[in-house]
């Protein structure tokens, strides 16, 4: 299959979301889509139509059709069917990769695994986010993120695959520069908060996970 250099992959995994917003955010149609599992129910639930369905089908309320490209997998294996979902991803070229329906739900476990499906992608030389309506969460070694128009969002940061990361922070309410966050630390890199139009999160070494919070707008 010849991969579209335009298009990212998304996977659609089986913790519920609650309205359309993401799929606005982020559209299925410039996506490779590749459900794992259960969701394929969410698919179903919003007019998706996926390129790939993945699992072992244990947590799916639908049979795949027919006309869909099907990976049928073992129940019993090492791996998560998002992870596996991500293999397949690579395999077929892609590097970036979108996660919905991947956090939340009944299972805190599965959320556990898919920051672990985010450092899978990093070690890789891909980059992924796992994003809900208000969340956005990503894995990153040695570089940056940007955040521009966000202000008040909030910017929470924790050591990831190793004892410290060392960071520095522009345009956040709590600054930092080449400071160590430390895990189980009295520092905690939780709740900062972005005040000016312009935010920038620089990992100097180590690896950190990076979650940015923007609360929903109240009506």
């Amino acid at each position: 299959m010849a991969v579209d250099k335009n298009k990212k992959c998304m996977i659609i995994g089986a913790a519920p979301i609650a309205s359309k917003a993401i799929f606005d955010e982020f559209n299925p149609a410039e996506h490779y889509v590749i459900c794992a599992d259960g969701g394929y129910d969410t698919a179903l639930q919003y007019g998706i139509r996926p390129d790939l369905i993945i699992g072992d089908f244990d947590s799916a309320e639908t049979a795949p059709p027919e006309d869909i490209r099907v990976l049928k997998l073992p129940v019993q294996k090492d791996e998560t069917d998002t992870m596996s979902a991500a293999m397949v991803g690579f395999k077929l070229g892609y590097t970036s990769f979108v996660l919905v329906g991947c956090l939340g739900g009944d299972r805190f476990d599965h959320s556990v695994a898919n920051l672990n499906v985010l450092l899978y992608i990093t070690n890789r030389g891909g980059n992924g986010v796992i994003c809900t309506e208000d969340t956005k969460i990503f894995v990153m070694r040695t570089g940056r993120v940007v955040f521009t128009d966000l202000k008040d969002a909030t910017i929470s940061v924790f050591p990831f695959d190793g004892p410290s990361c060392n960071m520095t922070y522009e345009g956040l309410e709590y600054p930092l520069f080449q400071k160590n966050l430390i895990a189980g630390d009295t520092l905690m890199g939780v709740s900062n908060r972005i005040v000016d139009d312009r935010a920038e999160v620089r990992v100097n070494f180590g690896c950190a996970l990076i979650i940015l919070y923007t609360p929903k707008t109240k009506p």
